[in-house]
């Protein structure tokens, strides 16, 4: 059965101390277990305890070691520091590590029970906020990352361990439309600090003055419109995460003091004279190959080799075999929602020809085309006709062009049908897609021209 009662562990070599509080306790109505060691605490530690009251000296263990031994059982624990008036600044060292408060011995009884009620509350309301927090996120974790391809399965699992692990700096490279973003949000989201601010900025998106102090903020009169104030994003976000897309662009000048907070963690505002310290995972973005902007002098060595210390690379859509068709499905589905409507699906055809498309512009480029259709669509089924923006275009059915003259038609079908064939790696359904023609059709028209199919029809 649930406990009914809140649980609170004293911890004192003192017995009568141990058994004073647990009196006063019990008849506030809480449920008390006693430690009078280190060894001991611990222990009870696996009993799901609410509150931890502590002994500062203890006679096996030192009361900073015991509580960091105490946050590594269950860092959510708040622990109330019992200390004699000498050992106060100690008391303040172990707060700063981890501890609620503190009481100082001769303690008073009523003031030990509000500390631990103010303790109890805040340790609820700081439960409730993750929750809703998480609940909030959730749209964004590593679920948003849609594909079952090897190469995603790659991309999800390396992500997940990085989620699961210390804050390093991680840097998402890819083709513009690759879904770096949606990466980025997934791993704060599925990391401890999901409860923490996510914050994006375009660093091609502001110019250099503008840049530096939305980043690390601005002192009151640092430039002619600084009035006052200002706290920058890394600032803001601490506990958090800040993803910088298109860092490529980031100005050099800007480059040199980026470099100097991921290797201090700590800034100064413009204008400043104090260092400030925060703790924020820094999530880097580029579709840029930053080795030969380095090579060409445009990005500092030293922090695309201090970037580069978690690499992911986001594959393109066309190396993500067997993706496209979940990708259209899931967007078909968004914008049924959005949309109000009731389409099932694309049809064979359809899906065929999408699975054929080079997808220049990937996942985004997808999304586009969907939502297109979905625009167009008046019954409950996606046709090749409504993609029509894929068909015209080079590396769809739009790339089969007539002579200026001459023109042989039984030549010109066999040179239709062999261009499809290319285009597909050989596949004659999606071939026959491209043409809108059907699997014996193409058949047909592959034997008659005694055309090679190059590989196993898929």
């Amino acid at each position: 059965m649930p406990r009914s009662l809140p649980t609170v562990l004293v911890v004192d070599d003192e017995e009568l101390i141990r058994w004073a509080l647990d009196q006063s306790l019990t008849q506030a109505g809480y449920r008390v277990l006693q430690a009078a060691s280190g060894r001991e605490a611990l222990e009870r530690c696996s009993d799901s305890v609410d509150v931890i009251i502590l002994d500062y000296r203890l006679p096996d263990v030192d009361g900073l070691h015991l509580l960091k031994q105490i946050k590594e059982i269950d860092p959510e624990v708040p622990v109330i520091l019992l200390t004699a008036f000498s050992s106060v600044e100690h008391a303040v060292e172990a707060m700063k590590q981890g501890a609620y408060h503190y009481a100082n011995k001769p303690f008073n009884l009523q003031e030990v029970l509000l500390l631990v009620e103010k303790a109890l509350e805040a340790h609820r309301l700081r439960r409730e906020v993750r929750a809703l927090r998480a609940t909030q996120g959730a749209p964004h974790g590593l679920d948003r990352l849609i594909g079952e391809s090897p190469t995603m399965q790659s991309v999800k699992s390396l992500l997940r361990k990085i989620a699961a692990g210390p804050a390093s700096t991680v840097l998402l490279t890819g083709e513009t439309g690759t879904g770096k973003d949606l990466a980025a949000k997934a791993l704060h989201f599925s990391s401890d600090r999901a409860s923490a601010m996510f914050v994006n900025i375009t660093c091609s998106a502001l110019p250099e003055a503008l840049l530096e102090s939305e980043l690390f903020g601005h002192e009151r009169g640092a430039f002619t419109d600084a009035r006052q104030q200002k706290r920058g994003l890394l600032e803001m976000a601490s506990g958090g995460t800040v993803f910088l897309d298109e860092i490529g662009e980031m100005p050099r000048a800007l480059q040199a003091k980026l470099l100097r907070f991921l290797e201090e963690k700590s800034f100064r505002r413009v204008g400043g004279l104090k260092d400030i310290s925060v703790d924020v995972r820094i999530v880097a973005a580029t579709n840029r190959d930053l080795e030969r902007s380095v090579q060409d002098g445009r990005f500092r060595e030293d922090l695309f080799y201090r970037l580069g210390v978690l690499p992911v690379t986001m594959p393109p859509l066309r190396d993500r075999t067997g993706d496209v068709t979940l990708l259209a499905s899931y967007h078909i589905d968004v914008f049924n929602r959005e949309f109000g409507k009731r389409v099932q699906g694309a049809s064979p055809a359809a899906l065929s020809l999408l699975e054929a498309h080079h997808w220049p512009g990937n996942v985004r480029e997808l999304k586009n085309a969907v939502e297109r259709a979905m625009l167009l669509a008046e019954g409950d089924t996606l046709t090749v006709d409504m993609f029509d923006t894929i068909v015209g275009r080079n590396g769809g059915a739009g790339v089969f062009q007539l002579p200026a003259s001459g023109v042989n038609l039984e030549q010109l079908e066999r040179d239709l049908v062999s261009q499809a064939l290319q285009r597909t790696a050989g596949s004659r359904t999606r071939a026959a897609a491209l043409l809108g023609l059907n699997r014996d059709q193409i058949r047909y028209r592959i034997e008659k021209f005694g055309l090679e199919v190059a590989r196993r029809d898929a």
